[in-house]
């Protein structure tokens, strides 16, 4: 009854225009008080997949079923369901029973160039190109462990990656063709358009525009790439400036 009777007279306090330190001083009442402080975040993990990986998880891509998703390794792909913790699918693995025999070259071919060369195995043929001939360098810099992503555009037609120098390259699946592209500060000018750029062999013949492969800066290199899912707007991330393209129809359109 004493707290009813208390809080009545605060009410009554209230009404007749007393501030609130004055009522709560009179009556005993205490306020809580807000005091600033800094932002406290806290991590917990909400699911633990384990025991499926020997070395680090180099790239990890949710499915369009928002239910199974992929881990990756430098020698195992796993597929994993959202809901099933300590079990996963193993859909690639280089050192399985199959690998050496799949993996033993039937044929190889120079280009007409001689820049590329072209491998045959059982299940794939592969184009390797001017990184071939600095592969001693490369491991010499470290620059051989550096882990380069890759994206597919909207409608799954074309892919792209990073590269070396800044550059990055698009391959069309469907007409077969691709284009090496750089991402520098001139690039980033409004409204610059982005022009075709060709890496030669040393020694070999030059365009105006060409750029030897003795003369690639190998601590410039885009290791991350993003590709919106319904535009054709491109995210890059050179060394420490991010560039964002959006091609020339739709930035006109918009």
């Amino acid at each position: 009854k004493s707290k009813i009777a208390l809080a009545s007279k605060a009410c009554v306090a209230w009404q007749r225009g007393l501030d609130l330190y004055s009522i709560c001083h009179v009556y005993g009442y205490r306020v809580p008080v807000l005091k600033p402080m800094d932002l406290m975040v806290e991590v917990s993990p909400r699911r633990v997949f384990a025991n499926a990986h020997t070395y680090h998880i180099n790239s990890i891509s949710v499915n369009s079923d928002y239910e199974t998703y992929m881990s990756a390794d430098d020698l195992r792909i796993n597929l994993w369901h959202l809901d099933i913790t300590d079990r996963s699918f193993s859909i690639l693995h280089t050192r399985s029973f199959f690998s050496e025999i799949i993996s033993s070259v039937s044929d190889v071919k120079f280009s007409h160039s001689g820049r590329y060369l072209l491998t045959r195995d059982y299940l794939t043929a592969k184009v390797h190109d001017y990184l071939r001939s600095k592969l001693c360098s490369l491991y010499e810099n470290d620059c051989i462990f550096d882990k380069f992503e890759c994206a597919w555009n909207g409608s799954d037609s074309v892919i792209m990656t990073g590269a070396y120098n800044n550059f990055f390259r698009m391959f069309d699946r469907n007409t077969k063709r691709d284009v090496t592209l750089e991402a520098s500060r001139e690039s980033s000018k409004p409204r610059a358009v982005l022009k075709p750029r060709r890496v030669c062999a040393a020694g070999g013949k030059r365009r105006k525009d060409d750029i030897s492969v003795d003369s690639l800066d190998f601590t410039k290199k885009i290791l991350h790439t993003a590709w919106h899912p319904n535009e054709n707007i491109i995210a890059i991330a050179a060394t420490n400036n991010l560039y964002i393209f959006q091609d020339k129809l739709n930035s006109e359109m918009h």
